[in-house]
């Protein structure tokens, strides 16, 4: 059986790479573009997107599993792919307001560490937050993912 640390690994590289492709190739333009949107349709293009983002890293995962003969938990998988997801929303509504002058969830945590004057003189800073935001959880949820074994 694999160790832990093997599976821990995989995770995170399945979870990551299909990170890349769900955000920046399956998602679509009209998704991007209203998932930050107050109200309903932003809401419904969030929950759009991050449904083909599970989607996309479920089939990385079962990938990795299957051909790796990881040995992954399904509940393990889930509850790490819920992680990975209920975190992407929560930053994906921030879409486009990385630099509001009054943030906002997650923005407004970046303001209060110490990243307001950055967000503000750098165009790329808010996409940075976003994905470091991104792939931080993505650690979290390959470790939830790799906690457990068949």
């Amino acid at each position: 059986m694999p160790s832990t640390a093997a599976r821990f690994a995989a995770a995170y590289a399945a979870l990551t790479a299909s990170h890349e492709v769900a955000d920046h190739w399956v998602q679509i333009d009209k998704q991007a573009v209203a998932k930050g949107q107050p109200g309903a349709e932003g809401a419904r293009a969030c929950a759009a997107h991050v449904a083909t983002y599970t989607a996309t890293q479920a089939a990385a995962l079962y990938a990795a599993d299957r051909l790796l003969g990881l040995r992954i938990g399904w509940r393990r998988a889930s509850l790490g792919l819920a992680v990975s997801a209920a975190t992407h929303y929560v930053a994906d509504r921030q879409g486009g307001h990385w630099r509001n002058e009054e943030p906002h969830g997650v923005v407004k945590l970046a303001a209060a560490t110490g990243h307001a004057g950055w967000l503000q003189r750098d165009p790329g800073a808010g996409y940075l937050m976003d994905q470091s935001w991104h792939k931080g959880w993505i650690a979290i949820a390959a470790a939830v993912i790799s906690a457990g074994a068949e």
